[in-house]
């Protein structure tokens, strides 16, 4: 149901208790990106700085792609620090739908 609630454009709380296996570093990327709003962007870089590792940049992008919970940790709103989409897990297409679909909800 929340899910649901997401792509009806209305609020979501994607702070909800995980049972995933993550290392702490990954735990702590999970976290940062819970906290951007829906319909906003931030760069890898940023992610990493937020988490006190700014030279962890690859680090961030590469917990982006072993995230196992699309839109409850919204790797989506990740980006590249040119404003470029970058990669993402289920494929470029289904990360700009879902930017998309939040710029138009929000």
């Amino acid at each position: 149901e929340p899910l649901l609630e997401y792509f009806r454009g209305k609020d979501f709380n994607p702070s909800l208790l995980l049972d995933i296996h993550r290392t702490t570093f990954q735990w702590r990327v999970y976290q940062a990106i819970q906290s951007i709003p829906p319909g906003a962007t931030t760069a890898y870089g940023e992610i990493a700085s937020e988490i006190g590792s700014p030279k962890a940049v690859r680090a961030v992008a590469n917990a982006c792609a072993s995230n196992p919970v699309s839109i409850v940790v919204p790797c989506h709103r990740v980006v590249r620090k040119d404003g470029g989409l970058g990669g993402y897990r289920w494929g470029v297409g289904l990360k700009e739908k879902l930017l998309r679909h939040e710029e138009t909800s929000s």
